[in-house]
């Protein structure tokens, strides 16, 4: 099953792939003068800590808008566009090295994008920073349970490479949700580590879920960006080539941490997350204020 989504995975890729290239290369006299240097080093980084669970969307997203790289309106399309080849080799590097239950990762993967198709017009219609609001609460109230576990004061975590039952089913329900909520900006990465680590899964586990249903969302809506013309072709390429890269050397590193090392791994991105959350609903309030006067 799990070969079956390889190849599903890497014939959705090459055909995104081959209408980036050919776009870019096409298109390559229209690139502006901005530093290679630059966009090449923002690549990297991002996709290195992307690698790890910090996802590089609101990296970059933050990048961009400060040193003015990329015209407010291309920004998602020169994201999602760029960061596809790295996602989908960072899901068939984790697919390949970490050892997960066929039936969680296969399930999760298609759950999650079907959550972004079926529930885009749903969660678009809620307010954004409420959702962020609850989800901050939720990914702080993990966090802390994680803190309690490693403090011995409860049980927490597990070993466990997969879920049956009961465990599956609530896991699939939330996976399916956070998919519709990627599409308006809400991160899939931190909310599958927390229910992974929640529900008993090896931490490590999460890391093939969560960048398989990633890349799953990404290598079929990214052909749309290209077809738009919606995307920075210069920054969007650089993303790639130096987020390969960057991918390549923190999976490394992923993969050789201890355990206990990995939860603290775990523990950082839930608890980064969650106070992003928090600030971004705050910007958000600011903002509709301001408006409002």
């Amino acid at each position: 099953m799990s070969i079956i989504l390889k190849l599903i995975l890497g014939v959705i890729t090459g055909i995104f792939g081959y209408y980036y290239i050919t776009d870019v290369f096409r298109n390559r006299k229209t690139f502006s003068g901005k530093p290679w240097s630059g966009l090449l080093g923002t690549g990297f980084i991002t996709n290195f800590f992307d690698t790890l669970g910090i996802g590089s969307f609101a990296q970059q997203t933050a990048i961009f808008k400060f040193f003015k790289l990329v015209d407010d309106r291309l920004i998602p399309g020169t994201m999602n566009v760029g960061n596809t080849i790295p996602v989908v080799i960072q899901a068939f590097i984790f697919m390949t090295v970490v050892e997960v239950d066929t039936l969680t990762l296969v399930s999760m993967s298609i759950v999650a994008p079907l959550g972004a198709l079926l529930g885009a017009d749903i969660v678009s219609k809620m307010s954004r920073s409420r959702i962020q609001i609850g989800l901050g609460f939720g990914l702080l109230a993990v966090g802390l349970i994680m803190i309690a576990g490693f403090f011995n004061l409860m049980p927490t975590g597990g070993e466990a490479i997969g879920l049956t039952g009961w465990k599956l089913a609530v896991i699939l329900v939330m996976s399916f949700i956070f998919g519709a909520l990627q599409t308006i900006g809400v991160g899939f990465y931190a909310p599958c580590m927390a229910m992974v680590y929640a529900l008993g899964m090896h931490p490590l586990t999460a890391f093939p879920i969560m960048m398989t249903a990633t890349a799953m969302l990404m290598a079929a809506g990214g052909a749309r960006f290209v077809k738009q013309n919606a995307y920075d072709r210069k920054v969007s390429f650089s993303l790639t080539i130096a987020g390969v890269i960057g991918v390549f050397l923190a999976a490394y590193v992923v993969k050789s941490l201890p355990l206990l090392i990995l939860r603290w791994v775990v523990l950082g991105v839930v608890l980064y997350t969650s106070g992003w959350m928090f600030r971004s609903a705050s910007r958000k309030e600011q903002e509709s204020k301001i408006i409002v006067v």
